[in-house]
């Protein structure tokens, strides 16, 4: 299936839990249709039509979820080339499915997948359903396994929290609207798919430019921290190793620039609430050897990234 048709049936299959008038569009719709004279399949379009902004007050499925975040993922991957290490991009997956067990969501619809991006800019992207891209730029930042953990580890956060789906929810519903209007206006001319394809490619547009332009809010990135702190001490990683990762960005990024410092808070801000949050509770105990063995496949994996 081609990219805008994948697009358009990413985004058609369902909307979200907003409040939507009680009456019935479909009904209003149809017989507002039979008066104008129009009839077959001409109403079955407006009524299907009225059906994507009735699905506005459901939920979003898992199913949906994943679709709606490849298209995301798939759009990122469109100006952003991947990094072409197949034993990096495996280490990657291990630590970040290892923590995903073990986080408050360990399964999506369809899996946790991680991707280096083949980029210096220090930055990350997670995408709804478990899509999750990181920089080679963040990913120098790290200095160990744990550092590594940390960053997965709030990305995954962000996917748990459904930040991603929060989003777009406003969004999604005016599109569904419009599609109302886009499947009239097939009805009283041309039928042409283009229009109804260019809807939903510029919603995906708008979720894509939320990770991309200005980020998740500051509340949304306190959650994903807080929520990341107790996902790594179930693993077995050491919580401050999230702080540890934030002090080698604060000293590397830039003010102004297009990464990581326009999209997040400070890091400094960041790194208080971590200090607060893990004031008085000890690291959890890791034997020597196994320290070892992470830091030894760390280094094989990205010791050159």
């Amino acid at each position: 299936m081609k990219a805008p048709k994948l697009i358009a049936l990413v985004l058609l299959v369902g909307v979200t839990p907003l409040a939507v008038s009680a009456f019935d569009l479909g009904g209003a719709l149809k017989g507002a249709a039979e008066k104008a004279g129009v009839k077959g399949s001409d109403v079955d379009a407006l009524q299907g039509a009225a059906q994507a902004v009735s699905k506005s007050s459901e939920d979003i499925t898992p199913e949906q979820e994943y679709y709606i975040g490849r298209a995301v993922a798939a759009k990122l991957l469109s100006t952003r080339k991947p990094y072409n290490d197949q034993a990096a991009t495996a280490y990657v997956n291990l630590v970040g499915r290892t923590i995903s067990e073990y986080s408050n969501r360990p399964e999506t619809f369809g899996g946790y997948h991680f991707l280096i991006l083949d980029s210096d800019e220090i930055n990350a992207f997670a995408a709804p359903g478990g899509l999750i891209l990181v920089t080679r730029g963040l990913l120098r930042c790290a200095t160990s396994e744990e550092t590594v953990a940390a960053i997965l580890a709030h990305e995954i956060s962000h996917v748990v929290k459904q930040h991603g789906l929060k989003a777009i929810k406003q969004d999604r519903l005016n599109k569904a609207v419009i599609g109302v209007g886009s499947a009239a206006a097939q009805v009283l001319g041309p039928k042409d798919l283009a229009n109804q394809t260019a809807t939903f490619k510029d919603s995906v547009g708008d979720i894509t430019s939320t990770l991309v332009n200005s980020g998740y809010s500051r509340d949304q990135e306190l959650e994903a921290d807080q929520t990341a702190l107790g996902n790594l001490r179930a693993v077995g990683y050491d919580p401050e190793s999230l702080a540890d990762m934030l002090r080698v960005m604060q000293r590397r990024l830039k003010a102004g620039g297009l990464d990581f410092a326009k999209t997040h808070p400070d890091p400094k801000i960041r790194i208080d609430a971590i200090e607060k949050a893990l004031k008085g509770q000890k690291p959890p105990v890791t034997a020597s050897d196994a320290e070892a063995v992470r830091q030894a496949r760390y280094k094989a994996a990205l010791g050159n990234i």
